[in-house]
């Protein structure tokens, strides 16, 4: 019976097959749609990827601005700059991990229109970013043991010191300035984080003139100048921050600052719960941080000319992974914000739809390095010989970025579910467990007969992102499939059945 009335139905004299009376529409109607939708949701993440872009810009040229100026005063002062730097930076990065837990909760909370967790999230995140801080400090003031261990130049570690002491009081200001950046970010507000950054920036380059140099009467500093015009900024863009989002008039983003107010302090267990979420964030962030530096002294035993050329691949390749990390971050903040509308069919298209413009992204980049290499490496040295062999490791960069693009954004959508702490033993199995121990047997233990060099490195590196593209890739399958059924709507793999055709008979 079910395969007579499928077969036809009578519309006055006529018969009609069934899928044209119920559903009238073709199937490159279908298409077309589809494709409006698709087209939709990229325009959307692209809106929101592009103000992120510009901020993770203005804060990578603070660094470019602080090695010029210091370099201007001496090589003993860019060299403090570099070595504080390169301690600073690690700790930092944690922090920033740490309140990367407030863009999920927040874009969640936003979803579900609920003010008051919005608020508590962003709340969280201050007193945790200012804790935090504030317990970190003390690591950057007790580094000059640890400099003379490393073999650090004795005329640079003092200069280092101050500029570590001066650069700390930024790390309790910067803990609650990313929890205010986390929470415009989960409202789809990422200009507000950026004219945030931008004007850090231009404060930076005033405060560095004035400091480093010694105007206005001010104490002539050297390079750290450079320490406390960071911190200055910090606080600069802390208070801009704050003041965007309270005249942003959006609900749940009043207040922030009154701790006292009735109903939204922060308890015990929701703290512990931030920090569950947070905490393998930054472990994360400082695992990833963590294996390029253990690299770089690898690598530090084959020469200086090969140092250099390894530096100039990685250097590039660090500018160009703004691109796929500004994506990944819209991702967490489309796919939180429709986790909590619970849209779980347009939480599939907005995966498949950030990952086809991650991979598409990874191409175009993959051909510019590939297309360019020479000339990358002439804008960094005029040396022929590191020239010839930067080129050579930009090669693997270039292959580098697909499976970088696609593990930091599997990341990000992962990040957006709220799932941090199987990501996290994920990303220690491929970066510690796949792919230093491969860098380290074709780089320097002559693994296969491969000759001793940073290539073996790049194909570790390269490795290590291809398994955690792969693992964190089924993790994001896994989540899906979890948040289709806790939704009650059936699991698929493709397009579901348009609305009103017949079922399998």
């Amino acid at each position: 019976m079910g395969l007579l009335l499928c077969s036809s139905q009578r519309v006055g004299p006529f018969p009609v097959p069934c899928s044209q009376f119920l559903f009238p529409f073709s199937l490159p109607d279908l298409f077309v749609k589809a494709l409006v939708l698709i087209r939709h949701e990229a325009r959307v993440l692209l809106a929101l990827t592009g103000p992120l872009v510009l901020a993770q810009l203005s804060q990578t040229a603070m660094g470019f601005v602080d090695t010029v100026m210091a370099g201007r005063v001496s090589a003993v002062d860019l060299a403090a700059v570099a070595v504080g730097s390169s301690i600073f930076f690690p700790v930092y990065l944690f922090l920033i991990g740490l309140l990367n837990a407030v863009t999920p909760l927040v874009a969640q909370a936003h979803g579900r229109d609920d003010s008051q967790a919005l608020r508590r999230s962003i709340r969280q995140g201050m007193v945790v970013g200012l804790t935090a801080g504030l317990l970190l400090m003390p690591s950057l003031w007790l580094m000059q043991p640890c400099m003379v261990w490393m073999g650090v130049s004795p005329e640079v570690i003092p200069i280092t010191s101050r500029y570590l002491f001066a650069i700390s009081w930024g790390l309790p200001l910067g803990g609650v300035f990313f929890a205010l950046k986390g929470g415009g970010d989960g409202l789809g507000k990422p200009r507000l984080s950026m004219f945030a950054g931008f004007l850090g920036l231009v404060v930076n380059i005033i405060a560095n003139y004035l400091l480093i140099y010694g105007k206005l009467g001010l104490p002539a500093m050297g390079g750290v100048g450079c320490g406390w015009a960071t911190s200055l900024s910090i606080l600069v863009m802390l208070g801009f921050m704050a003041l965007l989002l309270a005249k942003s008039r959006i609900a749940g983003t009043g207040r922030l600052f009154a701790f006292t107010s009735a109903g939204t302090s922060a308890s015990g267990a929701s703290l512990a719960s931030f920090l569950r979420l947070g905490a393998p964030l930054g472990a994360t962030l400082f695992i990833e941080c963590s294996i390029f530096t253990v690299i770089a002294l690898f690598i530090a035993k084959l020469g200086a000319q090969v140092v250099a050329a390894h530096q100039i691949a990685l250097n590039f390749t660090s500018m160009l992974y703004m691109l796929p990390y500004s994506l990944a971050t819209a991702l967490t903040v489309r796919v939180g914000f429709t986790i909590g509308r619970k849209r779980v069919r347009r939480l599939r298209r907005t995966v498949r739809t950030g990952l086809g413009l991650a991979l598409g992204g990874a191409v175009l980049t993959c051909l510019l390095i590939l297309g360019f290499s020479h000339d990358i490496a002439a804008l960094y040295t005029a040396d022929p010989v590191v020239q010839q062999l930067a080129v050579s490791l930009l090669v693997f960069a270039a292959i580098f970025q697909l499976p970088d693009a696609m593990q930091v954004n599997c990341g990000g959508i992962l990040r957006g579910c709220k799932d941090t702490r199987v990501p996290l033993l994920l990303m220690l199995l491929a970066y510690w467990g796949i792919g230093l121990p491969m860098g380290y047997g074709l780089g320097l233990a002559r693994l296969g007969g491969m000759e001793p060099g940073p290539q073996g490195f790049w194909i570790g590196l390269i490795c290590a992102l291809t398994a955690a593209a792969a693992l964190l890739g089924c993790r994001v399958r896994i989540m899906l499939r979890r948040l289709e059924r806790q939704a009650g709507q059936p699991v698929t793999t493709g397009r579901p059945s348009p609305p009103g055709t017949c079922p399998p008979c």
